[in-house]
């Protein structure tokens, strides 16, 4: 494969008129909820990183990089010391399986939470080492990056990721050197449709699964627009809705709700997870998936 294939934007993409499918079960929404793991992957001079994290919403100096910033550090502390529990709690209780998206640097520093995941029947994806850009990488770097979280979560879960996402910018090479590793079957680096489309090398599909940064619980922070619980859920309803409605018209979609034990794991948000579940706990046309279960159908379908 050539670099000009990985460049080459598609504005059209299915047009006017989309695939005429059913996801498992006749469903015709398949909702994807991923929790991205971050935790302990942020940047640090503490774990001999060369800055500290700034991206938050109580940062007040993101270019303090002469010490280590525990103000920063105890921010990305309170995901896993206090907000997963909530996460997981509610994910027990309506029986949903997700995608766990992990930096590898994450699960290292808390192993514990790897038996959490699985023994609980989630999906581990990959999510790099460190929570950081690719934007910038060498191919050599890169290659190395994706190897190593690809070694580490296989050495700890016993199960190798088949997904990948990258924090925001990718390089123009991280998708080609996913293909080549071998290992991967779908990333999540694209926000640009409802629905999964695939690349074919050699006879084989790569998926990609669109990922979506406006039904996230990220706009709770930066002035994203998501200040109360009731914020989330009406706009993940809203979405819903609308997938409901075209579904109704024989129109199957693909909707992503992204959560991080750090922001949605607060007292304050957490309902807003629990309301979106409550409402789609008995809909007929919502499929749950972990995204590994979506790649698998639309590698097996012939689109």
């Amino acid at each position: 494969m050539t670099k000009d294939k990985f460049l080459n934007r598609n504005f059209y993409g299915y047009g006017p008129k989309k695939p005429e499918f059913v996801w498992p079960e006749g469903k015709r929404v398949a909702l994807s909820i991923v929790v991205n793991i971050e935790e302990g992957a942020e940047l640090t001079l503490s774990s001999g990183d060369e800055k500290n994290e700034y991206i938050y919403e109580n940062n007040l100096n993101p270019l303090s990089n002469q010490s280590v910033d525990l103000c920063m550090e105890s921010h990305f502390e309170y995901g896993l010391r206090a907000g997963i529990w909530r996460v997981f709690h509610l994910l027990d209780q309506f029986k949903v399986k997700v995608t766990f998206s992990c930096c590898s640097r994450a699960l290292k520093k808390s192993p514990w939470l790897v038996k959490e995941i699985i023994s609980r029947g989630h999906e581990i994806s990959a999510h790099s080492v460190r929570w950081e850009t690719h934007s910038n990488f060498s191919v050599k770097h890169e290659k190395n990056i994706i190897n190593e979280c690809y070694n580490t979560i296989l050495e700890l879960a016993g199960e190798a990721p088949i997904g990948w996402h990258t924090r925001s910018a990718t390089s123009v090479n991280t998708r080609k050197l996913l293909i080549e590793h071998g290992g991967f079957l779908y990333d999540s680096n694209s926000y640009n449709d409802d629905l999964p489309y695939s690349i074919k090398q050699d006879n084989n599909k790569f998926i990609i699964l669109p990922y979506s940064f406006d039904t996230n619980d990220m706009r709770f922070e930066q002035n994203g627009g998501f200040v109360h619980s009731n914020d989330f859920f009406q706009y993940c309803k809203d979405t819903i809705d609308r997938l409901i409605h075209e579904g109704e018209k024989n129109i199957s979609n693909m909707m992503s709700i992204g959560l991080h034990p750090r922001i949605i794991g607060r007292p304050g948000r957490i309902n807003g997870l629990f309301l979106i579940l409550n409402y789609i706990k008995d809909n007929k046309m919502i499929w749950i998936p972990r995204r590994k279960d979506i790649a698998q159908f639309w590698a097996d379908t012939d689109f």
